[in-house]
Formats: structure tokens, sequence, C-alpha cells
């Protein structure tokens, strides 16, 4: 099978769809590999490093979807490349389509099977899309702390406080494996953590990280107070391949302090915040009532080499089993499909646009 690689063109993105010695696994197992030049560049890959495992280099991201039976790609399809799509084809990538009608629909007219990282579950959890999520957790704390610097527009607190000094508050919808992993930065930085969440063995999770760490059941009223003093709020509500339930309302931001700052991680799957609106890292921030947001729609891709190693460990077992002639009889690859031949069926999609 030949499966094609194209560069990332989303703005600032400069992940990979695989790094070289995951290339080298495939092509080991019989498979040709088409790698756009440059691809890897941002994460630290030149084109020498693809060739040298035995990977092909292509001059434009047209030849590649041209020749390729299967794509690897990390963000959806952007600006021309859902045109270049075709019936027969398998994309395969985080599609995030719950918050994208238009490119649901563009999907549809190509007729390409496409099957998302975001909804390939293995026991209830989403093994690709852990790590980006894992990474997602982490910035959020960290560019939330630096927006809290006065220069940057913030009420001028340090985060995890100091002696003589109050702690900062987080405040956290949601404690899967993003917002586990913001709790646990902000926990370690020393900030006063407030995890809101459903599962009891998850809120166990948060509560056993510290005792600057309280995990609560997310009854609306409660939400209602602690949002209001929120000094960091961020959203990390996931329904997987479903749009994200709004959680908070502008209302509720309207109510926080002047300088505080929000950070949505399910703006991919439109905002669990409804002053939440898609960014990019050109201009990641914007005011709502002197509340600064950072709402940017592929956070993982400020680290690319990092999230590039990550991604590729995590895909290469299931993309090597996608890449087989009866890959559909694996109820996991199966159950991932988005679209079929241009055919929405993924259930919580077809709820939504059907």
């Amino acid at each position: 099978m030949k499966i094609g690689i194209p560069k990332e063109i989303k703005p600032l993105e400069g992940r990979v769809g695989l790094v070289p010695e995951a290339c080298g696994e495939l092509i080991q197992a019989g498979h040709q590999v088409l790698i756009e030049s440059g691809a890897g560049s941002l994460s630290g890959y030149a084109d020498n490093d693809f060739q040298s495992v035995g990977a092909d280099i292509v001059g434009t991201a047209e030849a590649v979807y041209e020749v390729s039976d299967l794509l690897v790609k990390v963000k959806e399809p952007y600006g021309p490349e859902p045109e270049m799509l075709r019936e027969g084809q398998r994309l395969f990538c985080f599609l995030h389509l719950a918050a994208d009608e238009s490119l649901t629909r563009r999907l549809q007219q190509s007729g390409v099977t496409a099957i998302a990282f975001e909804t390939l579950s293995v026991e209830g959890a989403l093994p690709i899309l852990a790590p980006m999520s894992d990474i997602a957790g982490r910035l959020a704390v960290q560019y939330g702390t630096t927006l809290l610097h006065h220069p940057q527009g913030g009420k001028g607190l340090l985060l995890g406080g100091l002696p003589g000094a109050e702690r900062g508050h987080v405040v956290i919808l949601g404690g899967g494996q993003a917002g586990g992993n913001a709790a646990r930065l902000a926990a370690a930085m020393g900030a006063r953590v407030t995890v809101f969440e459903r599962q009891r063995e998850r809120m166990v999770a948060m509560r056993n990280l510290g005792d600057n760490v309280t995990a609560l059941y997310p009854y609306q009223t409660l939400i209602d107070d602690l949002v209001s003093e929120a000094d960091l709020l961020i959203g990390a509500v996931l329904i997987p391949g479903a749009r994200a339930p709004s959680v908070v309302s502008r209302q509720q931001v309207e109510g926080m302090m002047r300088g505080s700052v929000v950070v949505d991680i399910s703006v991919d799957q439109g905002g669990c915040i409804e002053t939440t609106r898609p960014t990019t890292y050109e201009d990641p921030t914007y005011q709502v009532e002197n509340v600064t947001h950072f709402t940017v729609t592929n956070m993982p891709g400020a680290v690319p080499r990092s999230a590039s190693q990550a991604l590729s460990a995590a895909l290469i077992p299931y993309l090597k089993r996608l890449a087989l002639p009866d890959w559909h009889k694996d109820s996991q690859l199966s159950g991932a499909v988005n679209l079929a031949n241009g055919e929405i069926v993924y259930p919580a999609l077809r709820e939504q646009y059907l």
C-alpha cells in the first residue's frame, strides 16, 4: 500500500504525521511511504532522515494526495486539502467534525473514508488522543500561568504563590486525560486546584495529587460559585466524536475578576465555555470583559518534536492494521470511522448532521 504523509499547513502547525522510525516500520512491513518534502522540518526531521529509512520524498502535496491509498495527517484537512481527497482513499488523522459542518460536507463530497484519531476507542480509552491530551493539559497551565503576568494583561499573579502571598486558584472542568494533566502540573506548582469531575475514580485520582487539590461533582451551583473566583479556568470536557457541552456561560465568564484567564482545551470539539471561539498560534488570545481567552485549536503544535514522537508511538500499531486489506473487520478501527466513502457513519455525527 502507498501511504502518504503531506506537510501540515494549518497556521504554525509543526507536527508531522509520522516520525522516520515509524515510517521505517511500515516500509519493513512491505508498504511504500511517501513524504512531502519539508513535512518534518519543524519537528526536527530533515528529508534525509526519512530517506535513510527508505521513504520516498515527494515535491508537492498534490503529488502525495494523487498517488496515496492511505493518507496520514495530524490535523484535519485544511484550506485546499479536502478537494485533493478522492473516493477509495483512507484518511487517518484528527478530524473534530462535530465542530465543523463545512469540513464535514466537503469530506462528504470527496467520497473519502475518514478515520479519526479522537474516536478510536479501546475499552473506553482513547489511545491516540491520549498523548495529545497529556500535552494540551500541561500547556494549558503553562500558557495560563504566563497570561496571568501583568505584561500579558493578566492580574499580576504568581500562580503557585509564595510565603506572604496567596496562591492562585485553578478551576478545571473535567478530570480526564487533559484535565488530569492540567491538575497535576498546577498542583505541583503550588496552586489551589479545584477539579470538577463526574467519575468517582477520577475524583479519587485528582484528590490524591495533594492537599491543595479538591475534586467535586459538577453541580451547577458549585460551578457558579467557583468560576467567579477562578484565576485560571481550564475547560477539558470531552464526549468522543460529539460537540462539547457548554458548561460555563458568558454571564459566568463576565463575573470573573479582571485579568483572569480562560483556556478551553475543548475548543476542538466546539468548546465547553460559551465565550470560546477557535484561534490559532498566529493570534492565540482575545478578551471578553477583560478576561483573557486562550483557545488555540492545535495546542500540541507548539511542541512539535515532542508531540510528533508521542503521536507516532500511539498510532503506529493501529496504522499497521489500517493498512491491511481486511482492516474494516477490526472493530476498533471500524468504530473510529467518521465517514465511509463520503457517507457519515459515526453515530454522534449522524445525530448532529442528518
